[in-house]
């Protein structure tokens, strides 16, 4: 892991950018103590079936409530 000092960072940041997208991680310090780290993300795509297993949904959801949907 690099380190880079904030001023560095900043002046320097679409190059560290790049470094990241290859897989590097980051270190900004500020007077020679870490303070953030830079590093990739999963891209921000959002994964279909991310809660599959964890809802559930009884058979008669859809049925006529009596109290809201009756015919009088």
């Amino acid at each position: 892991m690099a380190g880079f000092t904030i001023h560095q960072a900043k002046t320097q940041l679409s190059r560290l950018i790049q470094r990241v997208r290859k897989g590097e991680r980051i270190i900004i310090k500020n007077r020679n103590a870490p303070v953030a780290e830079l590093r990739a993300t999963t891209g921000g795509k959002k994964r279909l079936g991310r809660y599959e297993g964890q809802v559930r949904m009884s058979d008669d959801f859809d049925a006529p409530l009596a109290d809201f949907e009756s015919d009088s």
